[in-house]
């Protein structure tokens, strides 16, 4: 295992963010400066709105989730805590495996990939996706829509490598840690645990290779975690230490961060204090319409309607389609399965009437969770799932 702090000392962040003029987008955000610059600049990554230089935070256009199921590497979207290292050489590499365990590992990717391979399509989101679209205005990364990606992972499941080490009996959660790391001493290491059930279940992965190729450097090289169904904040990249422990993990991005509302829907309403929190978890079904844009001018006729949608932590049973703000409402044809932890293509055609008219998509799980027209809201801005709108008039 590397030293964060040693491969972290050359470096503290990625080149090559010039403030160039370049495009800017309009990401409609109610509660303060909506304009982004499109940027290029960051290695293997174009046209992404640029949230933050510095650890990056790069977010996908809408528009680019139209072109196909599967995000493409260089549009996928990038979030980091910590400075990271910009190079790892991979011979040097090694992921330790200790803890509660028999037998503590130093593997390296060679030995990691003797292992039997799986592959999963599945949607990595982060915990805050649409958080600028929340009302009052949450502190935060603003991000629209696109802190969200759908690739093709190829790795091994995490239970072969914890079967490896021998997980000893009364193991509690699995604590899992990469190579960025915080620039001040006394700011904590960024750290997340599954209960060691979840993390045994055989879905749960560590990736190598991402749509066929091995992880960019900005989305986790050499390996990241992959844990179907959950939000991001779970899949830590540059993962380079697996802890088992005998005790619930009490680390501060357990603790303290990434916590909603103990409620039915994760909302409360604003202002509200001292409620119970619980960490968040699982996603939550979500369809967004991508083929016409917001504030779109039409020609009064038959118009496709097309998107994508996804289940959470279930597939996609129905998608429904609206031209008229939510009175009326049509099943979309949905495209091929890719599995439930995919996006799934949607395509409908209305009948439109002239003049401004509000678009909707709705989606059903396979587990019979219907996306509710009406929003929550949470002091962390997480868990927004309410059914999106497209506002455009018919000329």
């Amino acid at each position: 295992m590397l030293s964060r702090r040693h491969l972290l000392a050359a470096v503290a962040a990625l080149p090559g963010a010039r403030a160039l003029a370049q495009d800017t987008v309009d990401l409609g955000l109610p509660g303060g400066p909506s304009k982004r610059r499109l940027t290029d600049d960051f290695p293997g990554k174009r046209g992404m709105i640029l949230q933050r230089n510095t650890p990056a935070l790069l977010e996908t256009p809408l528009t680019a989730f139209n072109d196909g199921i599967i995000t493409p590497n260089d549009r996928f979207f990038v979030r980091w805590h910590w400075p990271f290292p910009t190079e790892i050489d991979p011979a040097r590499f090694r992921l330790r495996v200790d803890g509660h365990v028999a037998r503590p590992l130093d593997l390296t990717l060679a030995a990691l990939k003797r292992l039997p391979p799986v592959e999963i399509t599945a949607i990595n989101q982060c915990s805050g996706n649409s958080r600028g679209l929340f009302a009052p205005r949450i502190a935060g990364a603003q991000w629209a829509h696109g802190a969200m990606g759908n690739a093709r992972w190829t790795g091994v499941r995490l239970r072969d490598v914890l079967d490896r080490a021998g997980v000893r009996a009364g193991a509690v959660q699995v604590r899992f840690s990469g190579l960025d790391a915080p620039v001040m001493d006394d700011a904590p290491d960024f750290q997340k645990s599954l209960a060691v059930d979840h993390a045994r279940d055989g879905e749960v992965m560590i990736a190598w290779a991402m749509n066929g190729e091995p992880l960019p450097i900005l989305n986790g090289f050499p390996l990241r975690l992959v844990v179907p169904g959950w939000f991001s904040t779970y899949w830590v990249k540059m993962l380079d230490r697996i802890e088992v422990l005998d005790k619930p993990d009490d680390n501060y991005w357990m603790a303290k961060a990434y916590l909603v509302p103990d409620t039915p829907d994760g909302g409360i309403p604003p202002g509200t204090k001292d409620f119970p929190k619980r960490p968040i978890s699982t996603m939550v079904p979500r369809a967004f319409i991508t083929s016409i844009a917001e504030g779109a001018r039409l020609p009064v006729a038959p118009t496709p309607v097309g998107g994508i949608a996804m289940g959470g932590d279930s597939g996609v049973a129905r998608v429904e389609v609206s031209g008229d703000g939510g009175t009326t409402w049509a099943a979309a044809k949905l495209g091929p399965d890719a599995g439930k932890y995919s996006f799934r293509r949607f395509d409908a055609v209305i009948a439109p009437a002239r003049g401004p008219t509000t678009l909707m998509a709705r989606c059903t799980n396979s587990a019979g969770t219907v996306q509710p027209m009406t929003g929550i809201w949470n002091p962390g801005g997480y868990l927004r799932g309410q059914v999106e709108t497209t506002n455009v008039t018919f000329v």
